[in-house]
Order: C-alpha cells, then sequence, then structure tokens
C-alpha cells in the first residue's frame, strides 16, 4: 500500500485554517473604511501550514464561499460575490498564496522572508482585485481611472494591511513550532 503524500493530521489542519479565514473574513473592523481580517487569516494559515498546505486553505476557502457557504465578509457567498467588483480581491487570495508559496521554495522559511512573501502575496492581491474591480465597474458604471480606484480599493487599507502582516508574523513565529511539531 503507498503511503499518501497529505496526511490526516494535514488534511486537519488545512481545515482549521480554512475555518480560520472564515472566521477572520466575518470579523469588520470599523473605521472610516471598515475592514475585515481576511488577510490575516490568510497570512496566518500560510505561515504555519507553508506554502502547499496554506495554499489548498486558502484555495478550499474560496471554493466554500464559491458554492455559496457565507464564508466572506458580511456572511456572504456565492459566484455573484467572487464575479463582482471586489470578486477580485477574493481570487487574489489564491495569488497571495501562490506567492508566498513560491518565496518558501526559492528563498526557504526564514522569519524575514515569511515577512517579504506576506508583503508580496499582499501586493499580488492588491493587483489583481484593482485589474478585477476596474473591469466589473467600468462594465457595469463607466470608467474609471487607476489612480480613482487605488484610493477606493487600495490605500485605505495599506496600514491595517500592515498591522496585519506584523500580528500575523508573530503568531506564525510564537505558534508555528507547536504546529508543526
Amino acid at each position: 500500500m503507498e503511503k499518501s503524500k497529505i496526511s490526516v493530521k494535514d488534511i486537519a489542519k488545512c481545515g482549521m485554517c480554512t475555518a480560520l479565514i472564515a472566521v477572520c473574513a466575518w470579523i469588520q473592523i470599523p473605521m472610516t473604511v471598515p475592514f475585515t481580517l481576511q488577510t490575516f487569516g490568510i497570512f496566518v494559515a500560510i505561515g504555519l501550514l507553508g506554502g502547499k498546505l496554506g495554499t489548498m486553505s486558502v484555495l478550499a476557502y474560496v471554493l466554500l464561499g464559491a458554492c455559496g457557504l457565507p464564508v466572506f465578509a458580511g456572511f456572504s457567498g456565492g459566484l455573484g460575490v467572487i464575479a463582482g467588483t471586489t470578486g477580485g480581491y477574493i481570487v487574489g487570495f489564491v495569488a497571495s498564496a501562490l506567492v508566498m508559496w513560491l518565496f518558501e521554495k526559492l528563498l526557504g522559511k526564514s522569519y524575514p522572508v515569511l515577512i517579504c512573501s506576506m508583503v508580496a502575496g499582499l501586493l499580488a492581491c492588491y493587483i489583481l482585485g484593482t485589474a478585477w474591480f476596474m473591469l466589473v465597474y467600468s462594465r457595469n458604471n463607466g470608467s474609471v481611472g487607476l489612480m480613482q480606484t487605488l484610493s477606493w480599493c487600495v490605500i485605505p487599507f495599506i496600514i491595517p494591511d500592515a498591522v496585519k502582516i506584523f500580528c500575523a508574523s508573530i503568531i506564525v513565529k510564537a505558534i508555528g513550532k507547536y504546529v508543526n511539531a
């Protein structure tokens, strides 16, 4: 009998991190522009599980939401959310995971690499989400410029996302050795 490459323990860890991302999506921090903790959950999942299992957790999260389960922000779900103006950021979570996995493969798992991979993953999410927003918004409402889109979709989130990266990296550093023991 051939041994499975992914153990039951790994599947359980992926499930826990998928649930973590969903719960983080439901937590909304009220500010001038409210934000959720989805990216925080994604950074923690990939930081704790590594690129392969972390990406599987993110994919599971996106697929659960695409199937209609209310795992996205505001207890929403379904293909309509993904097809909407902010759906590119949800797809961008997968891009974030893949970028972080690439950093891990190329540069290892050191703490500085983890932080750099989180920043690069966030940039990938911003790029994909912003392009998607502009495409969908323009199709539905007329043309919108890059600077206007950035002022709506990226600039208000830079500081909160930097705080999420900082907090996620501290948590991963503190408990990572226990998760992978």
